[in-house]
């Protein structure tokens, strides 16, 4: 039993060797050489202005008069609506009228006062009599300067019925028409969005949480828009906001994008698929990344052919004629593709970075190829199920 085994290690040795001849192992290579690294990361966001205000109204009112529309370019302090006035040029002269009544008032106690301070003087008049003349002056003179403000308010609100601009820009919308009625209750009415400047425009991207980590502002960014699919616009990162927002369990984060508009091609509410190149290193010397993870295997070697290794986990590996030979190498940024060499091999070097075996393929198990055991096996068909009829 004994010999037998031993036969069947000699000739399971010899068949190896046999295949191992007909077998052709072949190597590629990569060249060492200047090139750029890059890393960037995808999303989508949204074009809006950098700045734009929406214009309301602090007075109720009828809607008397609009004076701009979609797109209409407007300058600071231009007059762009106007609410109807007579309730509050009447409520401006009732409030005026009272202050008159109250200026008058006024008048007679002080000089009523002024009578019973010279009598009280004197020894003419009590001191009650006195102390109830100068609170009634006080009350006076307090009366004015109340109706006064109510004056100043009555002012204050018919100029708000003239509505103007606040800035130079466009009008980007518009929320009433005319002879509509606007109630300023707890909230200002909206009647108007104005962008400043629409040549200078921003992307606001929503960046997943597992991406903003690489993001710093800064960064080049590049983005398109489904209207002009053929364009491709550029800009950069300038602001990382910290707070997150978190819709269907998913957290991310926005990103201030800029967004040069000089050609005006960028519409405010258009969607922009952004490209962040959070890792960027030009002209610089680099290899593929997988030339650092390749190990020559001494099985697959030729006659004659040997190994020269070094003791360092950080290795290219070169083939010098029969030699493949390590080389301790520096590496300095990697995007997982392509790896930045600093030292350890010059440019122009071929690089080994994987191998690939041709020939017949060695079956361990008996010299055959496996089979599919999914795939039906020969002999199992309709033929064989009448020869065993024929034999029972």
């Amino acid at each position: 039993m004994k010999k037998l085994s031993v036969i069947a290690v000699v000739l399971l040795a010899v068949f190896i060797a046999s295949c191992k001849e007909e077998q052709k192992v072949s190597f590629q290579t990569s060249r060492v050489e200047r090139g750029n690294i890059q890393n960037s990361i995808t999303a989508t966001g949204t074009i809006e202005p950098v700045t734009s205000v929406t214009v309301g109204t602090q007075v109720s009112g009828i809607v008397s008069h609009l004076y701009v529309d979609y797109n209409s370019v407007v300058k600071k302090g231009q007059i762009i609506a106007e609410l109807d006035k007579t309730n509050l040029i009447s409520e401006l002269r009732t409030a005026q009228a009272n202050l008159s009544s109250a200026q008058s008032t006024l008048n007679y106690e002080q000089a009523n006062f002024n009578r019973y301070k010279t009598l009280y003087d004197k020894g003419l008049v009590s001191a009650d009599e006195f102390e109830s003349a100068k609170l009634s002056f006080l009350k006076a003179r307090e009366s004015v300067a109340t109706s006064n403000q109510s004056v100043q308010k009555a002012q204050t609100n018919l100029g708000y019925a003239t509505i103007t601009s606040p800035i130079d820009g466009v009008v980007l919308s518009k929320s009433v028409e005319e002879g509509q009625t606007v109630a300023a209750s707890f909230n200002t009415p909206e009647l108007f969005t104005i962008a400043q400047d629409l040549t200078d425009m921003r992307v606001i991207a929503d960046i997943d949480e597992a991406d903003i980590g690489g993001v710093k502002e800064g960064q080049r960014v590049t983005f398109t828009v489904d209207a002009f699919p053929e364009d491709h616009f550029e800009g950069n990162v300038t602001q990382v906001r910290q707070q997150a927002t978190t819709e269907s369990n998913v957290v991310t984060y926005e990103v201030v994008i800029s967004a040069p508009n000089n050609d005006l091609k960028l519409k405010p509410g258009l969607t922009a698929n952004v490209t962040i190149y959070t890792l960027e290193k030009n002209d610089v010397l680099v290899v593929p990344a997988k030339a650092l993870r390749f190990m020559p295997n001494e099985a697959l070697l030729a006659e004659g052919q040997k190994i020269e290794d070094v003791e360092d986990p950080l290795k290219v590996w070169t083939q010098e004629g029969p030699v493949f030979k390590a080389h301790k190498v520096e590496i300095g940024t990697t995007n997982g593709v392509t790896t930045e060499i600093v030292s350890g091999i010059n440019e122009g070097t071929e690089v080994l970075t994987d191998f690939e075996i041709e020939g017949p393929a060695v079956d361990m198990s008996g010299g055959q190829q496996a089979q599919n055991p999914f795939m039906p096996r020969p002999g199992r068909g309709r033929n064989q199920q009448q020869n065993q009829q024929q034999r029972r």
